[in-house]
């Protein structure tokens, strides 16, 4: 991945906007006070004032120009690298004519080489701008503490934009990389749905190709046969049709873990409070699948008809049973009556040997799902 290509992304991979990074990299422009404040207050007089607020406004004007010449961070234009040049020497020049509050004037430089330079050549500008700070704060003669304070603004702060440059480029790669990831995994999702189809459908599909043209032959000759091919036909279909319905179904189910996440990104959603609980040893697969149908019956309900604000999902696993618990703080006291989706569940759960209780509780609703784990692992 380019390195252009990284910092037009931001968040979901939109493009970073430009007056954005202004608004934040301007954040430091208050220093300026200090050299408006030698031109307010009579330090700085006659033409020098003129000159010096002709500098600053001059200086603000292509720093902005820097930021919004750029569309990514780290990849300067010519123009860039021109406007760069002429901040640079005005940063430099009025320092050198007016001293005093004028040496903050550096600082904004050295923010200009972080966040629009490579590091290393970012690096190299901080540390030239450094020295630069200190022959001119001794040209000046200022004393020592002051031409201390000056140099470690600036070595601070190049380096801390530096660290935030490349942590944006780290983020971004990040969300980028796990963007892909999931496309990857949908794609394999895709193929392995289209094989298992083909899988399924090609033998029955070719079988009742050669049985329909078998029995167009025969009916042509007046065979009693056909009338046996037809049946097999319908026979063939109608088995190729129950394969489908039964790999359909397999695709639509979620495991526990993706009903959880999904749940609690629907409760979230919806303002109520989530806290899961795990507990024990890795659950069977068709134990697996048949609580996170229990789950998703569960979220749907705190969801439709709990109005609750808080929701605990408790999953416990020993050796010898599982144990699902759904207990929110909604109505527990309004009337209840089980629906289809709780009797659809209640069989299911049944037909595996547990058992399902919900009703009302101390504080709302509760489901307790409850399945014999060697059960579960011969489903």
């Amino acid at each position: 991945m380019k390195l252009s290509q990284a910092f037009t992304l931001e968040g979901t991979g939109g493009i970073l906007s430009p007056w954005r990074r202004l608004s934040w990299m301007s954040i430091g422009l208050v220093y300026l006070c200090f050299p408006i404040l030698d031109i307010a207050t009579g330090q700085v007089t006659g033409a020098r004032a003129v000159w010096g607020a002709l500098g600053l406004v001059a200086f603000i004007a292509l720093y902005v120009a820097v930021v919004l010449s750029q569309r990514t961070f780290g990849e300067p234009t010519h123009l860039s690298h021109l406007l760069l040049a002429a901040v640079t020497v005005l940063a430099v020049g009025l320092p050198i004519l007016f001293g005093g509050g004028w040496m903050t004037l550096p600082i904004y430089v050295t923010v200009l080489y972080s966040m629009a330079l490579r590091p290393r050549v970012a690096v190299a500008g901080i540390v030239g701008m450094g020295v630069t700070v200190a022959l001119i704060s001794t040209l000046k003669q200022n004393d020592l503490g002051s031409t201390l304070v000056f140099v470690f603004q600036v070595a601070t702060l190049g380096i801390l934009f530096v660290g935030v440059r490349n942590t944006r480029l780290l983020v971004t790669q990040l969300r980028q990389a796990q963007e892909e990831v999931a496309r990857l995994a949908a794609s394999e999702e895709r193929l392995r749905i289209a094989r298992d189809l083909h899988d399924l459908l090609g033998h029955s599909l070719s079988l009742i190709v050669l049985k329909s043209e078998l029995a167009g032959r025969l009916a042509e000759s007046g065979s009693e046969r056909a009338v046996a091919e037809i049946n097999d036909i319908e026979s063939v279909a109608r088995e190729a049709l129950v394969e489908v319905r039964d790999a359909v179904t397999a695709y639509r189910q979620r495991g526990l873990s993706g009903e959880l996440d999904g749940a609690r990104a629907a409760m979230e959603a919806a303002g109520t409070r989530v806290t899961v609980r795990l507990a024990g040893t890795p659950l069977p697969d068709a134990l697996d699948g048949l609580l996170g149908w229990a789950v998703r019956e569960g979220a749907t309900n705190v969801i439709r008809h709990a109005r609750a604000t808080r929701c605990q999902i408790e999953v416990t696993c020993d050796g010898e049973g599982t144990v699902l618990e759904i207990v929110d703080d909604g109505r527990g006291a309004a009337p209840y009556g089980p629906g289809s989706g709780l009797t659809g569940l209640t069989e299911r759960v049944e037909a595996a040997g547990g058992t399902v209780s919900a009703g009302p509780g101390e504080t709302g609703f509760a489901l307790r799902v409850a399945v014999p784990t060697a059960v579960g692992g011969r489903a």
